[in-house]
């Protein structure tokens, strides 16, 4: 049982069902089955609130990532409640014109990477940076979405 939702309250209306393959690979590469979790697309002013208030940096970002499994007070026997990924589409949007590929490339990108932060991974020293954005690289080719 792999389950997500994507919530798309924004009125983004293109069309993301690509983020299935992404999210697969991921999951697959990482051995995971049986995890549920969410994708909140938001606007800049939404992630800048969360931004400031859970991490005490008051300004936009493109993605943060809430892991449930960090919090020993929530668990289940049956299945993985991985968290919540939140992804803003319009600095999604800014950093894909900015890079110089596709948003079809940045929205998987932030997918990958916010779904590797819910699994443990981080990017704080330079190894842990290397071997997470190595990960997704990787799993980003194995979908065929590259820049």
């Amino acid at each position: 049982m792999d389950n997500y939702d994507i919530v798309n309250n924004y009125g983004y209306d293109k069309d993301y069902s690509y983020l299935n393959d992404v999210i697969k690979n991921t999951l697959t590469h990482e051995h995971v089955d049986n995890a549920v979790f969410s994708i909140i697309f938001v606007d800049e002013a939404e992630i800048q609130k969360i931004n400031k208030e859970y991490r005490g940096i008051d300004r936009v970002t493109d993605v943060i990532s809430f892991a449930f499994e960090d919090n020993e007070d929530i668990a289940y026997e049956d299945f993985r409640v991985l968290g919540d990924i939140y992804i803003c589409i319009p600095r999604m949007q800014e950093q894909a014109a900015s890079y110089g590929h596709s948003e079809k490339r940045e929205l998987a990108f932030l997918t990958c990477h916010g779904l590797l932060h819910l699994l443990g991974y981080d990017h704080q020293t330079k190894k842990e940076e290397e071997i997470m954005f190595g990960l997704q690289e990787l799993i980003l080719n194995g979908t065929n979405i590259t820049r």
